[in-house]
């Protein structure tokens, strides 16, 4: 007998999974890949899509079915594997969090002026009080969705004034000019890579959407969250699109707030702030619930104390960007740990998908299993490359 709906956890951890990827690096990388591949991108962002729900209904089904965390789910695949999961995520969520901190104090400092490290800790003391109430799961939710919801207006009211060409991108859409492989691996690890392949998945384990009666909840959840975060790319794309058709030029210091300002002038430039902060915090939040939930199975104490847990790694993050500003180096190799994580968290999915002392008489569909190795294969091929050539100019 399949479970009723609860469609306020389901779009809760739809919204979750969507705003921690929409974070200050998704939207430069949608305005630089729009710059240098026109309408065509349009096909990258088409392919990752499709790309990026084989990733999510792989990795959501396991959790839901076994009725673990992904963590929990690795160790029963290979002893000591989940710990080792566990770690890098946890210091790709610690580094990438210092980015956005530092993205919602730049939101902050568009909006008032003061200083963007001022802006920072503002936006943590907002982030931290919302696990310091009882219902904190329940606030996280109304949170990502409320400000899940002011991303996509803006970004369609931005979009709307900048007066794209709609039919040369539906066109490209399908029939590309020119094809970016880079790009297509730069989009999938950016929207289901490292920490925020598991953010909804642990938020509805967390909620008790678990067990094969909930498999039509996990895909109703799991696909909306790649369709809210898709639809905030589509439209920033379209909105470059048109600034740049008009022969303008993105300022490649931050290519997306000049998007916001070329298309709607010094409003556009306020918009833009809201929507930095609004995408950088809720991906703080997020990035700080995931990556707790990934450890605190491995200690009483912790999953006892998981919330302050979350203030405490919020607020390591606001230290670190506020003391040394955001370390270079870090967010690189962090990037490239993002890169290796996908692979690996996704291929362990797909080993423990057919373990029957895990799922037990569920069987996963062949297709998925097909989508997941290919984006195991095509991950690793890049994370190596991309490895190879950071050592190389170290």
């Amino acid at each position: 007998m399949k479970q009723p709906k609860n469609w306020s956890v389901l779009l809760g951890a739809a919204f979750l999974m969507a705003t921690s990827a929409v974070g200050p690096g998704f939207l430069t990388q949608t305005t630089v890949f729009t710059q240098s591949l026109g309408a065509s991108f349009g096909f990258v962002i088409l392919l990752s899509i499709i790309l990026d729900i084989g990733v999510q209904l792989n990795v959501w089904r396991v959790i839901a079915i076994s009725e673990r965390r992904a963590q929990d789910v690795a160790n029963a695949v290979l002893p000591g594997l989940g710990g080792f999961i566990a770690l890098l995520i946890v210091l790709g969520g610690l580094a990438f969090n210092i980015g956005n901190v530092g993205g919602a104090g730049l939101g902050v400092n568009v909006l008032t002026g003061i200083s963007v490290e001022t802006g920072a800790v503002i936006s943590a003391a907002f982030a931290i009080m919302i696990f310091l109430v009882r219902e904190a799961g329940k606030i996280m939710d109304r949170f990502a969705q409320i400000l899940g919801l002011v991303m996509i207006g803006l970004i369609v009211y931005v979009a709307w004034i900048s007066s794209p060409p709609l039919a040369e991108a539906a066109i490209r859409t399908f029939a590309p000019e020119q094809i970016s492989f880079t790009a297509i691996i730069t989009l999938v690890g950016g929207t289901v890579g490292g920490y925020i392949t598991f953010a909804g998945g642990h938020r509805l384990l967390d909620a008790g959407v678990k067990g094969k009666d909930a498999l039509g909840q996990v895909t109703t959840s799991a696909v909306s969250g790649i369709s809210l975060a898709s639809l905030i790319r589509v439209f920033l794309f379209l909105a470059t699109l048109g600034v740049l058709q008009q022969g303008k030029v993105l300022n490649p210091e931050n290519p997306p707030a000049s998007v916001f300002e070329l298309a709607a002038g010094t409003l556009g430039y306020k918009l833009f702030g809201v929507m930095m902060l609004a995408a950088a915090i809720t991906s703080v939040v997020g990035s700080a619930y995931t990556s707790v939930s990934f450890i605190k199975s491995f200690s009483p104490r912790i999953a006892r104390n998981e919330n302050w847990v979350i203030i405490a790694f919020i607020v390591v993050s606001t230290v670190i960007f506020v003391s040394i500003g955001k370390p270079v180096k870090l967010l690189v190799w962090a990037g490239l740990v993002n890169g290796f994580v996908l692979p690996v968290t996704l291929g362990t999915m797909l080993v423990a998908a057919h373990k029957k002392s895990l799922m037990g008489s569920y069987r996963h569909p062949r297709l998925l299993t097909l989508f997941g190795l290919l984006v195991v294969l095509i991950m690793t091929w890049m994370a190596g490359d991309t490895l190879v050539q950071q050592i190389k100019g170290w």
